[in-house]
Order: C-alpha cells, then sequence, then structure tokens
C-alpha cells in the first residue's frame, strides 16, 4: 500500500486547520507554508467538506476550518476519505473476503495482520496528537 500525495496533503492540510482550530485558514495560506498547489488542495478540501470533516467560511475573513475538535479527527479518517480502503491487498477490500482462495490461502493471514496493523496505527493517531508533535519540532515558530 502506498499513499498517494492526495492523502498526505490532505493530512498537512487538516494538520494546518488543526493548528488553528478556532480561526479560519485560507487556502492559499495552506498553500503557500506546505509548498502545494492551492489548486490541487482546492480539490483536495472539496472531498474532506463533503465528508463533514471541514466547514467553508466566505467573505474578507473566510477560508476554512475544522468542523470538529482536532481529537474527534483520526489519521485514518482522513486518509479512508482520499484513499479509500486503506487494506494492503484486493481481497481484504470488502467486509467479505470474496477471493475464491481465501479457504486455502496460506498468504492471507499476513495480509490480514498486515491490515490490522495498518488500521491500528492510523485510526489511534487523532490530529490533536499531530498538533503536539508539530508543536514539539524544532522549526515550528519558522511556520
Amino acid at each position: 500500500m502506498k499513499i498517494s500525495t492526495k492523502g498526505r496533503y490532505a493530512l498537512r492540510m487538516m494538520l494546518e486547520f488543526a493548528m488553528n482550530p478556532n480561526e479560519c485558514t485560507k487556502i492559499s495560506q495552506v498553500a503557500k507554508r506546505q509548498g502545494i498547489s492551492d489548486k490541487y488542495l482546492e480539490q483536495i478540501v472539496t472531498l474532506l467538506t463533503r465528508a463533514g470533516y471541514v466547514k467553508s467560511m466566505r467573505g474578507a475573513q473566510g477560508g476554512y476550518k475544522l468542523a470538529f475538535s482536532p481529537e474527534e479527527y483520526t489519521v485514518g479518517m482522513i486518509l479512508r476519505v482520499t484513499e479509500g480502503n486503506l487494506a494492503p491487498v484486493a481481497c481484504l477490500e470488502d467486509a467479505t473476503n470474496r477471493c475464491e482462495r481465501s479457504q486455502c490461502c496460506a498468504t492471507l493471514s499476513v495480509w490480514e495482520k498486515l491490515d490490522k496493523a495498518i488500521n491500528d496505527v492510523v485510526d489511534h493517531i487523532t490530529l490533536a496528537d499531530l498538533v503536539e508533535e508539530q508543536k514539539a519540532m524544532p522549526d515550528y515558530n519558522l511556520m
């Protein structure tokens, strides 16, 4: 499994919003700080808005902000909006494994363990956790 730029940038953008959860942040500000195309960020923020994770505010002081507190978002939630299922193999993408070989596949247990490990990691790290990590970084004040 490889996380695309869409997933990585969505997480970085949500972290930007979480750094100042009570303020609106313009896409152009995120683009400049993160070195990402604002056109690409507009596409990504649309997905996040449709998912109900981000609110848009119009006007001179407008922009985007989190719909909920940073503690309520996990990395997994954000990645699933942009990446879809995070399963490492196709046979684990649905709730029911439809693979004709699932009953006789010795490698299935490897993929199930990997899938569980991935989900355990991304579903137990919140945006609030990332905010704390970001603030602890030496270059935080340069942002």
